[in-house]
């Protein structure tokens, strides 16, 4: 008989969410990482722990070894959580869907969900709104569109997640050197209008089974974020705004999505209208407070691995907020000039509304993973990787690159 789950990625924040959603309900849970110190591992609720190929600088060796840990190991649920891992897997994804409940769309899916560009025009097309936003085909074209442009604006990677190859070009002479820049490791990224810094940041997370029925909703609200400019969420709150939650459910329903996403909007504060950013086509980083408001995720996937029928999951707790504390939400206060007047307030450690990415009383051990996890930069070349292209910490030609929902 089937049971449990295996799940990738235990670096991640949104990894031992799951592995915590899943385990408070009693549900044995096995973490898969390219490295044994991971914060998931160190989890009460992680019954086994299991070190795999990497998937960046390893992929068949990878796939293999998942392979053979589904042969060995009869699993209920495979939770694939980050880019690279996710799309590996969906490659195979009818040998895995044979092998245990797999769910995530086809590969050809994922590529179309991953793509900004694409997603964009689909979303034009449907009647979403999205910020002003110029496809650069040939660069021939790089000259006349700088001209016509609406200084800031922005230069996005087609392909991609969070601020990793972002830039924020002030004039034609910056958008042309940037963009030539992230052309040669981004083909033709897209350019965009700045929606200004304080328009408020919303994403809209949504279970959708595989007849194309949401099976839970759930909407929160960005209040700070590493780097300040924009990045990952490092505070954030469950909110109520069905205007976002039923555009994002128009364009995944558009997408014939199956499994998890999460869609971000931001409102421009210009006209008040909420502009669609990005799809996530994965879990997000910021699930625990999902699942700390009552929309627990993983286990709701879990149920629809075991063949249960239950009713749409979308009330849940508002004003809930979550907290991502060490290092995110310290970075923030110190590279804030405005870290006085932050609001909520920094210091404010005895809310009983805010719960932790990381912190939890039940379960204090991730605490220690998370403080070990910079040992393996030393000798993990993984690790390594991570840092340099990933981190919210990475720093490139003196500025900061990389972060991710």
């Amino acid at each position: 008989m089937r049971s449990g789950a295996f799940i990738t990625d235990g670096h991640w924040r949104k990894t031992l969410a799951a592995v915590r959603g899943l385990g408070r309900n009693g549900i044995p849970v096995t973490v898969g990482e390219s490295t044994r110190l991971n914060a998931s591992a160190f989890s009460r609720y992680c019954k086994r722990s299991l070190v795999y190929p990497s998937p960046f600088f390893r992929p068949h060796e990878f796939i293999d070894f998942i392979f053979r840990e589904l042969t060995r190991n009869s699993y209920t649920m495979l939770l694939p959580m980050e880019d690279e891992t996710l799309g590996l897997l969906s490659m195979h994804h009818e040998e895995l869907s044979h092998m245990c409940y797999f769910p995530a769309v086809t590969h050809d899916k994922l590529l179309m969900a991953q793509r900004k560009d694409k997603v964009l025009q689909l979303a034009e097309n449907l009647g979403i709104p999205i910020p002003k936003t110029w496809y650069v085909t040939d660069l021939s074209q790089l000259n006349q569109i700088a001209a016509a442009l609406p200084y800031p604006v922005v230069i996005k990677p087609r392909t991609g997640a969070g601020a990793v190859g972002i830039s924020y070009p002030e004039t034609q002479e910056e958008l042309k050197s940037r963009y030539i820049l992230t052309h040669k490791r981004f083909p033709f990224p897209i350019i965009q209008e700045r929606i200004p810094q304080q328009g408020e940041g919303y994403g809209a997370s949504f279970l959708i089974d595989e007849g194309g029925r949401v099976k839970a909703s759930f909407v929160h609200k960005r209040l700070r974020e590493y780097p300040i400019t924009g990045g990952a969420s490092t505070l954030r709150e469950s909110v109520r705004r069905v205007d976002i939650r039923d555009m994002s459910m128009t364009l995944l329903k558009a997408l014939d999505w199956f499994g998890v996403a999460m869609v971000e909007f931001k409102v421009d504060p210009r006209d008040g209208i909420p502009k669609l950013m990005e799809i996530n086509p994965r879990f997000w980083g910021s699930l625990a407070l999902a699942i700390e408001s009552g929309v627990n995720f993983p286990y709701l996937l879990y149920r629809m691995a075991r063949g249960e029928d239950f009713k749409p999951v979308e009330t849940y707790q508002i004003g809930m907020r979550c907290r991502w504390f060490l290092p995110g939400d310290m970075l923030h206060f110190i590279y804030n000039p405005d870290r006085r007047n932050l609001l909520p307030g920094f210091f404010n450690f005895l809310d009983p509304t805010t719960a932790h990415d990381i912190f939890s009383a039940r379960d204090p051990m991730p605490v220690l993973g998370t403080i070990l996890t910079p040992i393996t930069f030393l000798y993990d070349r993984d690790m390594r990787f991570r840092l340099e292209k990933r981190s919210p910490f990475a720093i490139k030609k003196g500025r900061q690159e990389a972060v991710r929902e």
